[in-house]
């Protein structure tokens, strides 16, 4: 297991931890991560998780939990129930699991490794025509909200939710699916 790399304790994280199953292992591999899933979304501070099956000739698993900060999430990876889970798919895998550890926007712009990093001029250009939209549609989306609710009229309470509906849906919706969707266009050399 490759050791993580440290970030601030405050904020969110996203963790990336790829495995390789043996092939005539697939349905034991499977059920292990129907046992180890429900465990890992009892831990404190856990947001989410992601199983990306193997594709294309890639023979991997990767599996991406979302957690509330690194303590949280240091808590899950080094617990008594996670160690015990990886010691029971240990004889499953053909090499060990890889944990990285992302923050943020970086983990939106991770290439496959097969791939070089895409430059930052593109980063920027996909992240301002995904948060322009956005942020008019739900600033339009509020407007009436809090017309209805005068709580809303005070400063700073109606940009911090706009803010964090924006993050979310960057986060867990838009982004994933519209980096793959320009993934051609983005790590390519032009």
């Amino acid at each position: 297991m490759s050791a993580p790399t440290p970030i601030d304790i405050d904020s969110a994280v996203t963790t990336i931890i790829v495995q390789r199953p043996y092939k005539n292992q697939i349905p034991a591999y499977e059920n292990w991560l129907k046992e180890i899933v429900p465990l890992a979304q009892q831990a404190e501070g856990h947001r989410g998780v992601n199983i990306i099956r193997p594709h294309a000739a890639s023979e991997a698993y990767t599996i991406v939990l979302h957690f509330a900060s690194e303590a949280s999430l240091r808590t899950w990876l080094e617990s008594d129930t996670r160690r015990q889970m990886v010691e029971k798919v240990r004889p499953f895998l053909n090499t060990a699991e890889t944990i990285d550890i992302k923050t943020g926007l970086e983990y939106w712009f991770t290439p496959s490794q097969n791939r070089k990093a895409a430059p930052p001029y593109k980063q920027f250009l996909i992240t301002l025509s995904a948060i322009f939209p956005l942020s008019v549609l739900v600033s339009w989306f509020l407007s009436p909200i809090a017309s209805a609710l005068p709580v809303l009229q005070f400063p700073f309470v109606k940009p911090f939710i706009t803010s964090n509906i924006i993050v979310a849906l960057m986060t867990f919706v838009i982004m994933p699916r519209y980096v793959k969707l320009v993934a051609k266009w983005l790590y390519s050399e032009s």
